[in-house]
C-alpha cells in the first residue's frame, strides 16, 4: 500500500508539510506506522498548483528519501494546493508512469489500496473507459484507471456522484468476476480548487485516513514547532507528528470535502 498527503490552504512551502516534520511523507516512506508495510520506497510524487489552472508534476521512481533535487525543490515550490504521495507497490512495475499522482487536464488524482484480482479484472475496466479518455491512460496501475474511470463517469462535471459510481462500478465487477477479496479505497482527487477524498473498502476495514483539526504548529526534525496557517487543512493517510488530538480521523465509508476554506464530512455510498 501507500502514503499520502494533501493540502488546501494558505500558500506555503512544499518542505513545511513533506520533509520539515518529525514524521513528514519522506520519514513515512521509510517509517509508515499506520500501513501494513512500513516501506515505501517505490517511487513518489508531488502535483501542485500555482498561477496556471493545471498542475505541476514532479514524479520519480526514487525512493523518496533519496532524493536530493525534490528536496531542493520542496524548499522553493510554493503552492496553497498540492498532493503528494509515496508508493508501495501491489504488484505493476515500478516506473514513472506508475507513480501517483495522476493527471489530466486540470485534475490531480492519487490513491491508497488495491482493487483485488486486478490482473483478471483489467481488460474489463479498460474498456470501460470513455473512448476519448483512453489514450491518456500511461502507465498499468489499477489506480490510474480507477482515475480514468472517476472521468469517464463525470468527474468533472459531480466528483462525488462520479467517486460514487465509479467504485460502485468496480464493485460490481468485482462480483460478477466472483473475486471475494476486497476493495481498498483511500483516495484523493482536487480541480485546482476543491478538494474531495474519499475512505471506503469492501468489507469496512478500510486504510487510515486522517485530516487536520486545530492544528496550528508541527514538531519538525530539529525538535522546535513549525507554525502552520491557521486555516489550512491537512488530509492525511497518517498524522505528520504524535500530536494526536490534532488530527481526526476520517471515519469508515466517508467523502471528505475541502471547498473554500471549510471542511467537511459525509456518508460516501457505492452507487449501485
Amino acid at each position: 500500500m501507500c502514503r499520502w498527503l494533501a493540502y488546501s490552504g494558505p500558500s506555503l512551502k512544499l518542505s513545511t508539510l513533506l520533509t520539515r516534520p518529525s514524521h513528514s511523507l519522506i520519514d513515512q516512506s521509510r517509517h509508515a506506522t499506520h500501513n501494513i508495510e512500513s516501506l515505501n520506497g517505490d517511487g513518489f510524487g508531488v502535483g501542485w498548483y500555482g498561477e496556471d489552472p493545471t498542475p505541476g508534476v514532479y514524479r520519480d521512481t526514487h525512493p523518496a528519501w533519496n532524493d536530493e533535487n525534490f528536496r531542493h525543490l520542496s524548499e522553493h515550490i510554493q503552492s496553497g494546493l498540492f498532493l503528494a504521495h509515496v508508493r508501495a507497490s501491489t504488484g505493476t512495475a515500478v516506473q514513472n508512469t506508475n507513480c501517483h499522482p495522476f493527471t489530466f487536464e486540470n485534475w490531480l488524482f492519487q490513491h491508497n489500496g488495491s482493487v483485488p484480482g486486478f490482473r483478471s479484472l483489467r481488460r474489463a475496466l479498460l474498456f470501460d473507459v470513455d473512448p476519448e479518455l483512453f489514450p491518456f491512460i500511461q502507465g498499468s496501475t489499477d489506480s490510474e484507471i480507477l482515475f480514468f474511470l472517476a472521468l469517464t463517469f463525470g468527474l468533472r462535471d459531480d466528483a462525488p456522484q462520479a467517486l460514487a459510481r465509479m467504485i460502485g462500478h468496480v464493485e460490481r465487477a468485482r462480483q460478477s468476476a466472483g473475486i471475494e477479496a476486497p476493495l481498498f479505497f483511500s483516495a484523493c482527487t482536487t480541480d485546482g480548487q476543491s478538494l474531495w477524498a474519499v475512505r471506503y473498502s469492501s468489507n469496512n476495514q478500510s486504510r487510515t485516513l486522517y485530516h487536520s483539526s486545530h492544528l496550528h504548529a508541527l514538531h519538525d526534525l530539529d525538535g522546535t514547532y513549525g507554525s502552520l496557517p491557521a486555516d489550512a487543512t491537512i488530509v492525511v493517510s497518517e498524522p505528520l507528528d504524535d500530536l494526536t488530538e490534532n488530527w481526526e480521523e476520517v471515519p469508515e465509508s466517508s467523502l471528505l470535502t475541502v471547498a473554500q476554506g471549510a471542511v467537511s464530512v459525509s456518508v460516501f455510498v457505492p452507487e449501485t
